[in-house]
């Protein structure tokens, strides 16, 4: 009797495997309940931000800088309506699960306050919509500049107070230099006259230098905006040798450990290999060339795929963020879309400017132009007046160099809010120097607002590393 008791007294207690397993279901049960119930509410309250990345710096240093929101909750297609920036500045947008990107199409204005608004922000599977507001400052423009001396030529590192100068490389001849995001290349000759191509980073350390084709000389340095590449023209020292290779088209790699990479000349089949000028072309691997007979080819990286863009006689430029090129035609200017080939005539200004000497263009597609100031006889006075140009013809005055002063050069700058007008002071006494790229002896450069006009500051020197080609 005793044993029936104690068996049915082990039946009625639960094992300690059910007893775990009942509370481990309720609290399964609440936990799934609480879960749905968040994800209920966040459902109701639509996507919430989590984090923001962005960086200022290299957005304002180059185009392509992206700002990424990401959300609480996979996202619904985003399109380009729905976000505003403020200052306005061209952008692409994409949306990927739970995140959201804004690229921008060219480097944003220094020292500015962006505010980007996106409105209708929802999630995948439905549910109200939120506005995403985000704001972020960038940084102070720094610049370089060159400046030529008795004692030594020197690549100085500046604001746009011109208060901070700082002296990051100096050299007894710079013919020339470029700055990238990351490194600054000098074109230099030894005492022995040898070309020499250095880089170094942004302050001028870890130096060291690039290959060359052979002992001859660099001219037309350039720098692509993207890349860390640089190119340039090459003619050996002797020409009238066997073989000897003139204004030749190479580009280089400035990437660490570039330095045992021979140089890639860009060459085109049965094209003249003698270049008179080139381009990079903005945001693509393209080069924009203009050969001795005056054939303008636009080529791939490694001189492939070219296309035959007709006859030119010079390059004006063209503007970052654009794929647009203009040219001098023998029959006048032109603006040739590099992404189909099509052209059409430069726009005429609403203002008889009379004679042009130079042409920068806008990513707007307007343009900066240089012409001689006409009396009210019709007589040149001897100044220079320097206009934008929109790209509804609409004329408006930046700034005017006197008679006595000459302008060598017009630079836009990356974010297009600045004009660095190269300014050849008292030019009938200023002598040109003895260097293979020869320039007047004293040099400034005048830093222009484009909006109103203002002159921000005068910096002695040349080469502002907004510029992509050098003077000429």
């Amino acid at each position: 009797m005793s044993t029936d008791r104690a068996r049915s007294s082990a039946r009625a207690r639960p094992t300690p495997r059910r007893a775990f397993v009942l509370p481990f279901l309720i609290v399964a049960a609440l936990l799934g309940a609480l879960g749905l119930a968040g994800a209920a509410v966040s459902t109701l309250q639509g996507p919430r931000v989590t984090a923001v990345d962005v960086d200022p710096e290299a957005a304002a240093a180059a185009s392509g800088g992206r700002l990424i929101v990401s959300t609480s909750l996979p996202l619904a297609e985003v399109t380009a309506d729905q976000v505003s920036i403020t200052p306005e500045v061209p952008f692409a947008v994409d949306t990927s699960g739970r995140n959201l990107g804004v690229r921008f199409g060219l480097p944003l204005r220094d020292d500015t306050e962006y505010t980007i608004t996106i409105e209708g922000l929802a999630a995948a599977g439905g549910g109200p919509a939120t506005e995403v507001t985000e704001t972020f400052r960038t940084p102070r423009a720094e610049v370089f500049l060159l400046q030529r001396g008795n004692g030594g030529d020197t690549v100085f590192r500046t604001d746009l107070t011109g208060d901070d100068a700082e002296a990051v490389f100096t050299h007894p001849h710079i013919e020339d230099f470029r700055a990238t995001s990351r490194h600054l290349v000098m074109s230099v000759l030894d005492d022995d006259g040898s070309a020499e191509l250095i880089v170094t980073d942004l302050d001028g350390g870890d130096e060291r230098s690039l290959p060359l084709p052979g002992d001859g000389f660099v001219t037309n340095l350039q720098s692509a905006d993207r890349g860390e590449v640089v190119g340039y023209l090459y003619t050996d020292e002797d020409v009238s040798a066997e073989g000897a290779q003139e204004s030749r088209l190479y580009t280089a790699s400035l990437a660490r450990g570039a330095a045992e990479v021979e140089p890639t000349e860009i060459a085109i089949e049965g094209a003249d290999p003698r270049i008179a000028e080139w381009r990079f072309v903005p945001d693509t691997d393209s080069i924009l060339l203009l050969s001795f007979d005056g054939q303008l080819l636009l080529t791939g990286a490694d001189g492939a795929d070219s296309t035959a863009l007709g006859t030119a006689l010079s390059i004006s430029g063209i503007a970052r963020g654009s794929s647009e090129a203009v040219v001098e035609r023998a029959d006048g200017p032109a603006v040739i879309d590099l992404t189909d080939a099509s052209e059409e005539p430069l726009g005429v200004p609403d203002t008889d400017l009379g004679t042009v000497t130079t042409i920068t263009p806008m990513p707007d597609g307007g343009t900066i132009r240089s012409a001689a100031v006409f009396g009210s006889d019709g007589s040149p006075t001897g100044s220079t007046a320097v206009v934008r140009v929109g790209a509804d013809g609409a004329t408006s005055a930046l700034t005017e160099i006197g008679a006595e002063d000459a302008v060598v050069q017009t630079c836009v700058s990356p974010s297009a809010r600045y004009l660095a007008v190269l300014v050849a002071p008292a030019a009938a006494q200023n002598a040109y120097d003895d260097y293979r790229l020869p320039l007047p002896e004293r040099l400034q450069t005048r830093i222009i607002e484009i909006d109103d006009g203002t002159q921000v500051v005068s910096l002695q020197g040349f080469d502002i590393s907004w510029c992509q080609v050098p003077p000429r």
